[in-house]
């Protein structure tokens, strides 16, 4: 299969796949199988060898359904599959995504309240800036990794959104590439990975020090000033909250973007479509967003007895909403396999609407709209400089390696 033809068959698997197994997710695109086990129930039960089963949201309904009833279907004990119950058990009503109202909802203001106008148009500037000096230098190499082109743009922005002084940011992405890897937890070395994660938790602490005696409008200083149930953060608490917001805001932008260029250079036409000077870029990322999903599951745990989809849902059962097989289910999105860069409405839920809906979701917007308008003002349609390599990983659908020939456009 070269990279110009999207796969045609399902990843290898039994009658009864397990879908958080990483190995599903390496080899191609797994939509036939979502589509095939959608087709018999858009709620999967998934069993697992030696682990405990879950349930397998995989339809559009059904996931808003979750997502939307946080009385029901509860985030503190765990966001994700296979993650270590000491550490969510560590963060649970500290970290933001693992924290049920009604805290989640404190919280959350502490947070937003560093959004303010000044900051945005400060960040609409950083997102612009960034996003054409990393283009152009992409261009002057011609041939390179698109991994690492869209590494840099989420990093920039959410250092700028946490106070990161500009002589850090290259610290900051070398440290934030080798903790999380190309592609999400799992994908670096772990003792590599590990001694990085250690360093940005120190610079978190440096920094929180730093805004307590110099505050300025970024999300550290609205943490370190903030109060939630009448008391100010711990330092466990500012730390936790920084980390998810490195996490979250590098990986979703990062492989949204890669992959958004993947599927542009397999759609030639919708290239030539979001190039044109009055072409509206943002439904295109949105597009993007919707085709690409690149958060695989988020994980809830049922606090009562229920039913999705006829199904019975006990107290205690994990249910995982597939964020991608929800993104492609023919009930709500005409031909969901096809990139269309013009599509509207375009009800995804690549950013997983609710009460946990993405906190930096108009930045992640903004950072695709910028991005590709600038790109595709810039260049021609890039070309393979080699095969993709798609990450093992059943939280992150994204990419180890996208290698790409760049030209800068004629006329």
């Amino acid at each position: 299969m070269t990279l110009l033809e999207p796969a045609d068959t399902a990843p290898a698997a039994t009658d009864t796949p397990d879908l958080a197994d990483p190995s599903l997710y390496r080899s191609g695109d797994p939509e036939i199988l979502w589509a095939r086990l959608r087709a018999r129930s858009p709620v999967y039960r998934n069993k697992r060898p030696d682990q405990e089963p879950f349930w397998a949201v995989l339809a559009h309904r059904e996931a808003l359904e979750v997502l939307r009833r946080p009385d029901i279907f509860v985030s503190g004990r765990g966001m994700r599959l296979d993650d270590s119950p000491a550490a969510t058990d560590a963060a649970a009503q500290r970290m933001l995504i693992v924290t049920d109202p009604p805290r989640h909802a404190r919280l959350r203001h502490v947070m937003n309240a560093a959004f303010t106008p000044r900051t945005v148009a400060r960040l609409h500037h950083t997102i612009r800036a960034t996003a054409t000096e990393v283009i152009d230098e992409a261009l002057e190499r011609g041939d390179c990794d698109f991994v690492d082109v869209a590494a840099r743009l989420p990093v920039a922005v959410i250092c700028d959104l946490l106070g990161v002084p500009p002589a850090d940011r290259p610290f900051m992405l070398d440290r934030t590439m080798t903790a999380f890897g190309h592609a999400g937890p799992g994908s670096a070395d772990r003792a590599a990975a590990a001694r990085a994660h250690t360093d940005i938790l120190l610079y978190y602490a440096e920094l929180a020090d730093r805004r307590r005696r110099e505050p300025a409008e970024d999300i550290v200083t609205a943490l370190v000033r903030g109060t939630v149930d009448g008391r100010p953060l711990t330092d466990e608490e500012i730390y936790l909250n920084c980390d998810g917001l490195v996490s979250g805001g590098n990986e979703t932008t990062r492989h949204a973007t890669a992959g958004g260029l993947l599927a542009l250079m397999r759609h030639p036409g919708q290239w030539e479509v979001a190039r044109r000077a009055d072409h509206p870029m943002e439904t295109t990322a949105q597009e993007i967003l919707r085709f690409t999903s690149p958060a695989m599951h988020v994980l809830r745990t049922a606090v009562q007895d229920t039913e999705l989809a006829g199904r019975p849902v006990r107290a205690g059962d994990r249910v995982a909403v597939w964020l991608p097989a929800a993104n492609r289910d023919p009930a709500v999105f005409t031909d969901p396999d096809r990139f269309d860069a013009l599509r509207t409405p375009n009800r995804h839920v690549a950013l997983a609407p609710g009460e946990h809906y993405c906190l930096g979701a108009a930045l992640a917007v903004a950072e695709l709209t910028v991005f590709f308008e600038e790109l595709t003002a810039r260049a021609e349609l890039p070309e393979p400089a080699g095969e993709p390599v798609r990450a093992a990983s059943c939280l992150i659908r994204g990419f180890e390696s996208l290698p790409v020939r760049l030209r800068s456009r004629r006329g």
